[in-house]
């Protein structure tokens, strides 16, 4: 199970949010960089870095922060927020991202992300799957959609795509667990490569995700507070 901090940004800078509430906002570094190249000093190999303010925008806001992170460490890098047009996924690319999450484009356009998953290839394209009470939520997590998650992921199966990064917004930020029901119950029905996010608290979490087949975790909070050490990642890694 690969293991993939989060970097979120605001302004430049790493922040997190509690259950994607911008007002909640905490920033943790002023430097987004110093804190990735301490992950990549610890043998992470991974970043999932979200512009938040991009989201918000409908439009990246922070390319140059991906820029910066792409050229100045090894780390594999996967980038969602603001992705919006055939020009956003080249500007991802060109920064030095190595997949891009789209989500909200996928929800309000998914004939546009069929042509993109044709031209770009599935392992350069990762599903952003996030819900409130399995709900799919866009544009930042401020706008509901209609659509139950995993009716979603399997339309987006058929579609070809095979990565799929899926948060409960009720977990995220929360350090109370993620939603091990709502994970067991997508890898079940779908054959995709499930990528948890969203209330990781603690190695006991990231093991149980692991037994119950999740291909990746991504940490925000528990990292940032304390709550599992870069140390204890080693036996993942």
């Amino acid at each position: 199970m690969k293991i993939i901090p989060a970097i979120d940004i605001i302004d430049g800078k790493c922040v997190r949010l509690s259950k994607g509430d911008y007002e909640t906002k905490k920033i943790y570094h002023e430097n987004p960089l110093d804190i990735a190249k301490e992950f990549e000093a610890n043998g992470i190999q991974y970043l999932h870095v979200v512009d938040l303010d991009g989201a918000k925008a409908k439009t990246i806001k922070n390319l140059k922060t991906l820029e910066i992170l792409a050229a100045k460490t090894a780390l594999i890098i996967d980038f969602g927020g603001g992705i919006k047009s055939r020009q956003d996924l080249k500007n991802a690319f060109s920064a030095g991202a190595s997949q891009v999450t789209v989500g909200s484009i996928a929800v309000e356009n998914p004939e546009i992300c069929a042509e993109w998953l044709g031209e770009f290839g599935a392992e350069k394209l990762i599903l952003g799957a996030d819900c409130l009470d399995r709900k799919v939520k866009i544009s930042g997590w401020l706008t509901e959609s209609d659509l139950d998650v995993l009716d979603f992921i399997k339309d987006y199966q058929k579609n070809g795509i095979q990565s799929v990064i899926c948060t409960d917004i009720s977990k995220d930020g929360m350090l109370q667990g993620p939603s091990f029901e709502l994970y067991t119950e997508i890898l079940k029905q779908t054959k995709i490569d499930l990528i948890a996010s969203g209330g990781i608290s603690s190695i006991k979490d990231l093991e149980e995700l692991k037994n119950i087949g999740c291909s990746g975790a991504i940490i925000g909070k528990a990292l940032y507070e304390g709550n599992i050490s870069l140390k204890e990642l080693q036996k993942f890694l």
